[in-house]
């Protein structure tokens, strides 16, 4: 539990953090507003065209009588725009760190530069760490997406549908969403994705913490917007604790593996038996 408690530490005090760095907390809102303004134009067109649609997706009914084949029609409509809403809900978080990588890696960066300083910026191509950070994103995406159909289909079994299933949703959700938002630091400490699911998981607990809070708190509407700025630096502050930058290789810190060119970075992944 001490674990668990460390997480949501980590994920108010990122929101903390942006408090205090007013200028980044407003930074880290422009991809969330660019998506959210794409999100509602969408909708709105959806709403518009949603009796069309719904013409269109039922020709069976044309020789109906005008009753029912309203009645079927509106139906289908308003099916439509709650699977798209739905849908906006669902991809939000993800589109939102597709388009705002940019964005959120210099917000980042920022933090660790607050916190005693992080890994040099990789000598690579933008293009290449944007495509890198998309391809791991769109894995994420699938993983989780793989995960939450096997529980919409467990939901329909009496009892544990309605009880032990959402709880499961819940962490596989805060899980995948801890994974995508410390993808940036854990990505510029030289660990590869299978290298940073493997260390989520093995301090299980406090990514649960730390997502599953998170998860929560953008349920509310409006607050993805908001908290998504300090639960990038909450997520950076959480791959601080995972895996500790120290330059030069200096000694310190306790851990079981390390990540980094000899005699620049040295990186310690600290696993379950290591300080929350």
């Amino acid at each position: 539990m001490r674990d668990f408690g460390a997480g949501l530490r980590f994920l108010f005090d990122g929101q903390r953090w942006v408090a205090r760095h007013g200028r980044w907390w407003g930074f880290g809102m422009i991809p969330a507003l660019i998506a959210l303004a794409g999100y509602v134009a969408a909708l709105v067109v959806l709403v518009v065209y949603a009796g069309d649609l719904a013409q269109w997706a039922t020709p069976f009914a044309d020789g109906w009588s005008e009753l029912w084949r309203n009645a079927v029609r509106v139906v289908v409509a308003v099916a439509a725009v709650g699977a798209g809403g739905l849908l906006a809900v669902l991809t939000f978080t993800a589109v939102t760190l597709l388009i705002g990588e940019p964005f959120y890696e210099s917000l980042s960066a920022k933090v660790e530069a607050t916190e005693g300083g992080g890994p040099p910026e990789p000598d690579v191509p933008l293009w290449r760490e944007l495509w890198v950070a998309s391809r791991d994103s769109v894995a994420v995406l699938l993983r989780a997406a793989a995960f939450g159909l096997v529980l919409f289909l467990c939901g329909f079994l009496p009892v544990l549908g309605q009880t032990v299933v959402p709880v499961l949703a819940l962490c596989v959700s805060g899980y995948y969403l801890t994974a995508e938002l410390t993808g940036t630091p854990l990505q510029k400490r030289g660990l590869p994705q299978k290298e940073r699911l493997r260390l989520l998981r093995s301090r299980l607990p406090m990514t649960l913490g730390f997502g599953t809070g998170l998860t929560l708190l953008f349920l509310v509407p409006g607050l993805t917007v908001l908290a998504m700025p300090g639960a990038v630096a909450g997520a950076t502050l959480l791959a601080r604790e995972l895996a500790p930058y120290e330059p030069g290789g200096a000694d310190g810190g306790a851990g079981e593996g390390t990540a980094g060119g000899p005699g620049r970075t040295r990186i310690r992944t600290r696993s379950a038996s290591g300080p929350a």
